[in-house]
């Protein structure tokens, strides 16, 4: 049963990743959802839901992308039809009836793209499909979450004589408006709208010769605002309709809710449905934020992230435009514990970290951003030791608080704990601090437990060297600079770089020297050891560096002449196509040729043209027709080819020239040496190097070993001068 406590999650930072993760959510519950999420206790269960979230990544970059799955939360909806006897609004109802056609429309895409989609799909087969909801929802209510017409006949009756009376509202209000307009009684604004009736503006002063009833009055109380006597009548009926409507509608609602409540049940898995697919979106939009993948889950116990970066570091690095390191590290049977050393700001707790959040988020159903070839196993538990855990509320020191942790570290630890600490043993007096922590390393290691450990003592370095499935690292740092190089180095313990650093940081050296006096002579060396083989590491490291980017170079030349290549190749061809095109033209010009004699003899007119013909019959049985567009593309083709000759012809020229012009100014700023006897020396323009033997004014004779040559001395170049 794997078991990740909370103490682990506050540690790793994965609340961050959560927060992360739900603001890619689109929905208010599956924000919520997303920041609940830990890690699982069931392989099965964690097996799908990583795979439910990597087929959603997938969608991303194929053609059969999932359709929308966005909803208004209904949940009070449910809780208050759930009540006997209540009822909804329609624009609940509308909202129901939306979740409904959207959940069937996922169902059934995953069906039919059950290749694509096989884990995600399963979990759609878990929610049954049904329209009835969808159906009885759309007898009454339309898409503006409004009561239809025909919702039942009586209120389809009574919404025809409102429709009457409203119609004689307005006649007889048009003909009160025209009637005491042409009266003069009414203000320049005619009419107003009061308590949604339409009445007329009457001037204060004429308020008594309008029949009807005043409704108020403007502010000023220049204005009367009066309901027309005509209309009176007809609005008290129009006001009955608007009654018996509003209790049809309820006596509707009412029947749509018993309709509707049997389906509760639903309606919840409806909700949780779509929920958990906004909270599968919402990792996936952060697995390809951070180029979070699937690596393989192997029963085999290692670990092996391969180009593994932290991802809260990854995501805050690419907003300020920074470079992150990824780091590569391996835990097997045979290699179960690293124990980092080095200075610290070299990286030690950031690849610490990377590992342990990484292998949470996986066991958590998160996609993790490692090489595709990465691969590792579930760990029963995760257990960590980082930071200043100094305990406020209980008064206990930082040594304390992580001695009551090694405790439960040695209660829970075993084959399948993943156990990472930070700043192993620091807390204490580094003498018996030290003995104490190489104590509880060696009851880590006789468990066969996993983990990873960052530390400053000497003595933990040499027990990871005698350790056989134990194994010392450091980071790389700058042999000339000691600045971080951000590299994991498996297989060396690494140098806190103590005095280095005190002396770059301009210590003096009488002083470092007194405190390398005040400790033992074995232990500085030993540090003094690794340091060295760090800065040989260090220097290892570049010359690598170095190779790799002239591979990649050689690489990019290669393709260069590759391109070059099949330039040449299709320059070729088109000169050979315009080479053919001219021969058959010089052949039909020398057939007309002939012809023009035969009848420049004969003057037959028949034979000229029955040749005429047979030869541009037998061109076109050769020819094929092109279209316009094909015809213009060789025209183009053949432009290009001619200006890319012209153009290269021109570079070759210029290249030529200013080649020649360079070796001119080199030769003449070059200084001339002063030969002297002994001197190893060759002629300008020839390759035999030979010594000087004598100098006689203008005049050198030149020692060739098996002869003597005597030559004008500027004709001479030095090649090595005599060795003193």
């Amino acid at each position: 049963m794997i078991s990740i406590t909370d103490k682990t999650l506050k540690d790793l930072e994965f609340h961050t990743v959560l927060e992360a993760v739900a603001s890619s959510c689109t929905t208010e519950p599956g924000q919520v959802k997303a920041l609940q999420i830990t890690p699982f206790k069931n392989k099965e269960e964690l097996m799908e839901s990583l795979l439910q979230t990597s087929e959603y990544v997938s969608s991303f970059d194929n053609n059969n992308a999932l359709p929308n799955h966005g909803f208004d939360p209904i949940a009070n909806e449910i809780k208050f039809l759930a009540i006997e006897d209540s009822y909804l609004e329609a624009s609940a109802f509308r909202k129901i009836a939306v979740i409904s056609d959207t959940v069937n429309t996922l169902i059934k895409f995953l069906e039919k793209f059950n290749d694509y989609y096989p884990n995600l799909n399963s979990r759609a087969e878990k929610v049954e499909y049904t329209k009835e909801i969808l159906k009885n929802i759309e007898k009454v209510v339309d898409k503006y979450g409004e009561i239809k017409d025909d919702a039942s006949p009586e209120l389809q009756n009574i919404r025809r004589e409102m429709n009457l009376v409203k119609a004689k509202i307005n006649q007889s209000f048009t003909s009160a408006l025209s009637q005491y307009n042409g009266l003069g009684y009414l203000d320049d604004i005619k009419e107003s709208v009061v308590e949604n009736r339409r009445v007329l503006a009457v001037s204060a002063m004429y308020r008594k010769k309008v029949k009807g009833s005043i409704l108020g009055s403007s502010k000023t109380g220049s204005i009367a605002y009066i309901e027309p006597e005509a209309t009176l009548k007809y609005s008290r009926e129009l006001n009955n309709y608007e009654y018996e409507e509003k209790e049809e509608i309820k006596r509707i609602l009412l029947q749509l809710s018993n309709t509707i409540r049997p389906f509760v049940p639903l309606l919840i898995e409806y909700q949780e449905f779509l929920t958990d697919i906004d909270v599968i979106s919402g990792k996936a939009k952060y697995a390809k934020r951070i180029n979070g993948l699937l690596p393989h889950i192997t029963e085999e116990k290692r670990l092996f992230f391969r180009e593994a970066f932290h991802p809260i570091l990854y995501s805050n690095n690419k907003r300020k435009g920074e470079v992150t390191y990824p780091q590569t590290i391996e835990l097997t049977e045979q290699n179960r514990i690293i124990v980092i050393s080095g200075p610290n700001a070299g990286g030690k707790s950031i690849t610490l970290k990377t590992i342990g959040l990484l292998q949470l988020m996986l066991q958590s159903g998160l996609l993790i951003p490692v090489h595709e070839r990465s691969e590792t196993f579930l760990f029963d538990r995760i257990m960590t030791d980082i930071g200043d855990n100094q305990s406020i509320e209980n008064h206990l020191s930082t040594y304390s608080y992580r001695l009551k942790n090694m405790n439960y570290f040695l209660k829970k630890c075993n084959d399948k704990t993943l156990f990472l600490i930070d700043e192993f043993g620091t807390g204490s007096d580094p003498e018996l601090g030290g003995a104490l922590a190489e104590t509880f390393l060696e009851e880590f290691y006789h468990r066969e437990a996993f983990g990873i450990i960052t530390t400053h003592y000497t003595n933990l370095k040499i027990l990871a060297n005698e350790l056989p499935f134990a194994t010392n690292a450091n980071m790389l740092f700058d042999e000339k600079s000691l600045e971080p190089m951000y590299k994991l180095i498996l297989g060396q313990a690494g140098s806190s770089f103590t005095f280095e650093v005190a002396q770059k940081n301009g210590i003096p050296y009488g002083l470092i020297n007194r405190a390398k006096k005040k400790i033992e002579g074995s232990k500085v060396r030993f540090d003094k050891t690794i340091a060295t083989l760090q800065k040989e590491r260090s220097k290892l490291e570049k010359t690598s560096q170095t190779l790799k980017e002239e591979e990649t170079k050689a690489r990019e030349e290669g393709k260069k002449m590759e391109n070059i290549n099949t330039k040449i190749q299709q320059k070729l061809e088109s000169y050979q196509e315009l080479y053919d095109a001219n021969q058959r033209l010089i052949y039909i010009g020398q057939k007309l040729d002939d012809i023009s004699e035969k009848y420049f003899n004969s003057k037959n007119k028949k034979d000229l043209i029955g040749e005429f013909l047979k030869i541009v019959e037998i061109e076109n049985s050769k020819r094929k027709k092109a279209t316009p567009k094909e015809k213009k593309e060789k025209e183009v083709i053949q432009k290009q080819v001619i200006a890319e000759v012209q153009e290269k012809v021109e570079e070759i020229r210029v290249e030529k020239k200013e080649k020649k012009l360079k070796a001119i100014k080199q030769e003449a700023n070059k200084p001339k040496a002063i030969l002297k006897v002994g001197d190893r020396v060759r002629m300008l323009d020839g390759k035999a190097v030979g010594t000087i033997d004598v100098i006689e004014k203008k005049k050198v004779t030149v020692n060739y070993g098996i002869f003597t040559s005597k030559v004008d001395i500027e004709s001479l170049e030095l090649v090595e001068a005599k060795k003193k």
